[in-house]
Parts: structure tokens; C-alpha cells; sequence
């Protein structure tokens, strides 16, 4: 009995030594994010695919603005909207996926994303068009926005005629029709669009008027009273 008991304490031991390294094995900004709530949005889907594009240098600065920030963060009620999104567009279009490129973001990467905008040389009244002041806060802050695509049964992003933070009426939802009259955008690039909009309006998150990618769970002023700022 004492030998069976001493086997069990050591077993238990051992669990959490491995519980306590796996937990330190976060870089410290992921830790940052876990320490106030938010959760790895493929723990609760694994379905989901991310490549956060400000961990890369794919994005309009043109290097990497998160660092060791790899894994995809929101407050859990956002990451279970999420989810049910993602179930409704695999029963809407069975091997498709949403693509994450952004979700919670530190507001010292804000700051980044704002200084940059001077370097593109963005007009200081035009700048909160494309990124939130930082002083403020973006809901992305506050981990209650995402930035996402679909991907089709290859992994290939669908077509949705521009590319994530492109600036301009071409990636503005509210100017889809001006541009499809146009020709600048086709009929299928924003039935793409509607595709992404369907299955994450039916979940509770709002379109961002000029960001086809963009969407957020509540207003900036519900986010910064429910959560407050990740620093």
C-alpha cells in the first residue's frame, strides 16, 4: 500500500513539474496574455489557422513587430464566437477555414504600428483611418478584435481583391459596390468577402466599414470597461 502510495505521489509530482515547465515554456509576451485571461484560440479550435502577420514581415511596416507573439490570443468569450464561426463556415463550405492574421495585440506594438504610418508618409488626420491611436487604444488592445480570411480546401487565402492592410477604398466593405461598377473589383472577390462576413456577423462581431478582415466583438468602450489595456 505504501509502496503503490509513494508511486502516486511521485507520478503526481512529476505531472506538475511538467504542468509548471510547459507553462514557463511561453515566451514572456504570450505569458503576458495568458496571466490576464486570454486564451490560444486553436486550443479552443484547433480548425482555425493562424499566421499573424505582424510576426512576420509580410505586413505594411515590413518586419517583424510581435517577436516570440506566434500564437493567435483573445478573451474567451471572443475565441468561442470564434469557434462557432469557424463550425458555421465549415457547414457552409465543408473544408474551408478561417486564417487568423491578427487578434490580440500589446499596446506597445500599437505604438509601432502608428509610428510606422509616419515613414509612409499617411497624413496625420488620415492616420486614425488605418491605425488606432495608440493612446486610445485599438479593440485589438483590449483582445476583443480579429483579423482573419478564408482559407479553400488547398490552404490557399480566398481571393477578396486586396491583400490584409491594404489601404484604400478597395479593401472598404462600405465602398464594395462603387468598386465593383468600376471593374476595380469582381463579382466572386466580394461574394468572398460576404462569405467571411456571414459566418462572423452570425456570431455577434461587427464589419469594420473600411477593413473587409477586420472585425470586432464589442465596442471600444465595452472592451477598455470589461478588460482594461494589454500593456
Amino acid at each position: 500500500m505504501l509502496k503503490t502510495a509513494f508511486c502516486l505521489l511521485l507520478t503526481g509530482f512529476a505531472a506538475s513539474q511538467t504542468f509548471a515547465q510547459s507553462s514557463k515554456s511561453l515566451p514572456a509576451i504570450e505569458q503576458k496574455m495568458v496571466d490576464r485571461g486570454l486564451v490560444d484560440v486553436q486550443k479552443i479550435d484547433p480548425e482555425i489557422r493562424v499566421e499573424l502577420k505582424y510576426s512576420t514581415t509580410d505586413n505594411f511596416i515590413g518586419r517583424d513587430v510581435y517577436g516570440e507573439l506566434t500564437r493567435a490570443y483573445l478573451q474567451p468569450e471572443m475565441a468561442k464566437r470564434l469557434a462557432k464561426a469557424s463550425a458555421l463556415l465549415k457547414k457552409e463550405k465543408p473544408g474551408y477555414h478561417l486564417l487568423v492574421y491578427d487578434a490580440a495585440r500589446p499596446n506597445s506594438a500599437q505604438y509601432d504600428l502608428w509610428n510606422a504610418l509616419d515613414h509612409l508618409k499617411i497624413p496625420a488626420r488620415s492616420k486614425t483611418q488605418y491605425v488606432a491611436d495608440p493612446k486610445i487604444g485599438s479593440n485589438h488592445n483590449f483582445g476583443c478584435a480579429i483579423d482573419l480570411t478564408v482559407v479553400d480546401e488547398n490552404g490557399k487565402p480566398l481571393d477578396m481583391g486586396t491583400k490584409f492592410d491594404f489601404f484604400g477604398p478597395l479593401a472598404y466593405p462600405r465602398s464594395e459596390q462603387e468598386m465593383l461598377k468600376k471593374g476595380k473589383l469582381t463579382a466572386r472577390q466580394i461574394e468572398n468577402r460576404q462569405l467571411l462576413r456571414k459566418v462572423m456577423t452570425q456570431v455577434g462581431f461587427k464589419v469594420n466599414t473600411t477593413e473587409w478582415w477586420h472585425f470586432d466583438g464589442m465596442s471600444k468602450a465595452q472592451a477598455r470597461a470589461k478588460y482594461g489595456m494589454i500593456p
